[in-house]
C-alpha cells in the first residue's frame, strides 16, 4: 500500500483529534493517543504540528478564515436575514469546532479564538442594530446572534437547510425584524 501523502496524513491528525477531543476533551488528549490513533510515531506527528496548540489551531483556523471571509463582503445598509444567513452558513460548515469549543472552552484561550468571536460578534451587532442601539436592542441581537451559532451544534439531526430557515426565521423575529 503507497504511503499516505502529507496532506492526507496531517488531516488524519486533524481527524483523529477532533474525535479523540470529542471524547476527553483537548487538555485530556495526548500526542501520543492521537499518534496511535493515526499509526505513526509521535515524532511523525511532530513533523506535522510542532505543539498541541498548533493542532489545534490547525482545526480552528478554517473557522475563522471562513468566517472572516463570510462576513467581508458586508456593510452598513445589510438585509439582517441576508447577513446572518452567511454567518449561519459559516458557521455551520464547522459546527464540529463550535462544539469542541462547546465541550471545553479553553480551547478559545488556547488558540485566542475569543478575540475573533468577539469581533464578529460586535461586527454583527453594529450591522444590525448600528454603533449607539439601545441595551433592548443590543440584548436582541446577541440573543440572536448566540442562538444562531447554538443550533448549529445542539441540533446535529436536522437538515441543514430545513435548520437554516427556522434559524434565520427564529433570529429575525428576535430582532423584531420578521
Amino acid at each position: 500500500m503507497p504511503r499516505p501523502r502529507t496532506s492526507e496524513t496531517a488531516e488524519r491528525i486533524r481527524t483523529a483529534t477532533l474525535e479523540l477531543i470529542a471524547v476527553k476533551g483537548v487538555h485530556q488528549v495526548s500526542l501520543r493517543e492521537i499518534a496511535e490513533r493515526v499509526g505513526i510515531t509521535k515524532p511523525a506527528l511532530y513533523y506535522h504540528f510542532g505543539s498541541r496548540e498548533e493542532l489545534v489551531r490547525s482545526l480552528v483556523q478554517p473557522l475563522i478564515d471562513d468566517v472572516e471571509a463570510a462576513l467581508a463582503p458586508f456593510g452598513p445598509g445589510v438585509a439582517a436575514r441576508e447577513l446572518l444567513g452567511a454567518y449561519f452558513d459559516a458557521t455551520y460548515r464547522h459546527r464540529d469546532i463550535t462544539a469542541m469549543i462547546m465541550r471545553d472552552p479553553s480551547v478559545l484561550a488556547m488558540v485566542d479564538l475569543a478575540a475573533a468571536v468577539a469581533g464578529w460578534r460586535q461586527r454583527i451587532v453594529t450591522l444590525l442594530v448600528g454603533d449607539e442601539p439601545t441595551l433592548a436592542q443590543l440584548t436582541r441581537a446577541q440573543m440572536a446572534i448566540g442562538g444562531l451559532g447554538d443550533c448549529t451544534v445542539v441540533m446535529p439531526g436536522v437538515p441543514a437547510a430545513a435548520l437554516r430557515e427556522a434559524v434565520l426565521d427564529a433570529a429575525t423575529d428576535t430582532l423584531r425584524l420578521a
